[in-house]
């Protein structure tokens, strides 16, 4: 589950990679937009269903994808692109559930094996059936450690074919999101004979797809587009637009080209160009559930080494204010670091435990600004020197910058904002030494898998994300505990109470969550608005909205 950041490769291992987000992220402003109230901003997972076939759709990808091999290069853009072409063990769904694709059934002996009983339906584009020797050789090579998804595979001890259509992973401990690792790229699904044909030349320019999906990649002109048909021998139902081509733009182009018409639709990859595009005449928004979020890290330097001090931080800071004056209204103030997409199961559990914590309120009242200064009075180690707090110099990350300098100065603390280049700021997640002059990240990121446990732990005791030295062998059992635990509202209650002892710690101080946005054109409908669209083929299911 390696993910790679907009802004540099951060390859840190563990069950959870952080990254600077490259879905949902806001790198741009929202200035001159009207605010949107974000108590009436509904996330829906999907659109309403199409009915009528379209010949042709233009869709817009915010850069070019390095590499339709995702073993190799991973990132926003090839998902996107490969979603509808390359299809996976398991689906996640627009609601961010997770269900068997390629799977008929799945079977656990006991809780170290897993069983995969593959589909007897499924053809690649060459025409040839899927085997369980496709399946077994996809699954190695995802595991091999110089590939992307290696660490998805750090648990698993053996994989063998076990009869024709029979494939059973055995653990060294039970893994409880594994089959959600399958749902993403580690459990794509190659066809072997393609992929040694075509050798280091899989995935790039001129090349064609190994893959059985509801599309085929027939052009890649670099520099310019990619092309997907419809397979007219696709194994499932016939998705209802014929051709998808993707070309790609920044922010303001993409704006450009989204209010013209010139192109139909795209996921966003910046809140600042939802912002821009409000109102549009001749275009639909669409809001939908993602794992992303803004959050402030604190670092090794040690300025909020002490709790007190970041509880009362995260008890001080305008997450209201924020909201409006640098998304547009398009994030919401949020209690915990990771955002609803992530509740994949149990929902209600975690809606309600959400609700619950009550250290980052939307908006400080008196009474949280007399708190915040009393657990300040009494911190053991409250610092006597300005607390530096990092950024770029993009407007979303300027205004939590400056609203946390706010906060820290209101609570009677020193406080100074040190931006860099944005090719710099990429460097402050994966190397120690680049944040060793600032005490706290203004940080954005998504995590792959809808499962929270795949977030919390990165506080456990020797976590590379864990930089303020978080350590409490509660939390780090309950943690533990909750990654074997197969039961959804076992692990549930487990990552809830985890939950808990994460946010009254401040190891992280939330800011808002980040919804997924799809802009399209007002004719079209149809695909998920949800993060699901990175793993899932959403361009099966867009259409007209008229039959």
């Amino acid at each position: 589950m390696k993910l790679s950041t907009c802004l540099a490769a951060v390859g840190l291992a563990g069950a959870m990679t952080l990254t600077a987000a490259c879905s949902g992220a806001d790198t741009g402003s929202a200035q001159g937009t009207a605010n949107v109230d974000v108590s009436k901003l509904k996330l829906t997972p999907t659109t309403a269903a199409a009915k009528g076939a379209v010949d042709s759709v233009n869709w817009l990808l915010e850069d070019e994808p390095e590499s339709l091999d995702l073993d190799t290069q991973g990132g926003s853009a090839g998902r996107t692109v490969l979603s509808n072409v390359c299809e996976r063990l398991y689906q996640l769904q627009p609601d961010m559930s997770v269900r068997p694709s390629l799977v008929a059934k799945e079977t656990r002996p006991d809780a170290k094996t897993l069983v995969l009983t593959l589909r007897d339906d499924v053809t690649f584009h060459d025409g040839s059936a899927m085997t369980a020797d496709d399946v077994l050789y996809s699954l190695r090579r995802h595991a091999e450690p110089e590939m992307e998804q290696s660490d998805e595979f750090a648990n698993v001890s053996r994989m063998t074919k076990t009869g024709d259509r029979e494939i059973t992973v055995a653990f060294k401990q039970p893994d409880a999101l594994f089959t959600k690792a399958l749902a993403g790229d580690a459990g794509l699904v190659l066809n072997r004979e393609q992929v040694e044909k075509a050798g280091d030349d899989f995935g790039t320019p001129g090349q064609g797809d190994a893959c059985s999906g509801p599309y085929e990649l027939t052009g890649w002109k670099s520099g310019d587009s990619i092309t997907l048909t419809r397979s007219d021998d696709y194994w499932g139902e016939q998705p209802l637009t014929k051709r998808v081509v993707f070309r790609w733009a920044a922010d303001s182009a993409m704006v450009n080209a989204l209010s013209t018409g010139a192109a139909d639709g795209a996921y966003l990859d910046t809140v600042s160009s939802a912002a821009a595009l409000r109102g549009k005449s001749g275009l639909d928004q669409h809001y939908g559930p993602s794992t992303a979020a803004l959050a402030l890290i604190p670092t090794e330097r040690g300025g909020l080494a002490d709790p007190d001090v970041r509880k009362a931080l995260s008890l001080a800071l305008d997450r209201e204010g924020i909201a409006k004056s640098g998304y547009g209204g398009l994030v919401e103030p949020w209690a915990t670091a990771v955002g609803s997409g992530a509740w994949g199961y149990e929902k209600a559990a975690f809606q309600a435990a959400q609700k619950q914590l009550t250290g980052a309120p939307a908006k400080p009242d008196a009474e949280d600004l007399a708190a915040a200064k009393d657990l300040v009075k009494n911190a053991k180690a409250a610092p006597d020197t300005p607390i530096v707090i990092g950024t770029d110099s993009t407007q979303g990350r300027l205004v939590i910058a400056n609203a946390v300098r706010a906060a820290l100065t209101q609570i009677g603390l020193k406080a100074q904002i040190k931006t860099v280049p944005s090719a710099t700021y990429g460097e402050f997640y994966g190397d120690k030494e680049a944040r060793a002059d600032i005490d706290v990240l203004v940080a954005d990121w998504y995590i792959s898998k809808s499962d929270p446990a795949g977030f919390y732990d990165n506080g456990v005791t020797d976590s590379s994300n864990n930089w303020v030295g978080f350590s409490s062998a509660a939390f780090d059992s309950k943690i533990e505990e909750a990654l074997r635990t197969i039961d959804d509202s076992k692990r549930a209650a487990l990552v809830i109470d985890a939950q808990r002892l994460f946010s009254e710690s401040a190891v992280w101080i939330p800011v808002a969550q980040m919804p997924t946005v799809l802009v399209l054109n007002d004719e079209l409908t149809g695909p998920p608005a949800s993060m699901a669209y990175l793993y899932s083929p959403w361009a099966a299911r867009l259409g007209a909205k008229k039959g």
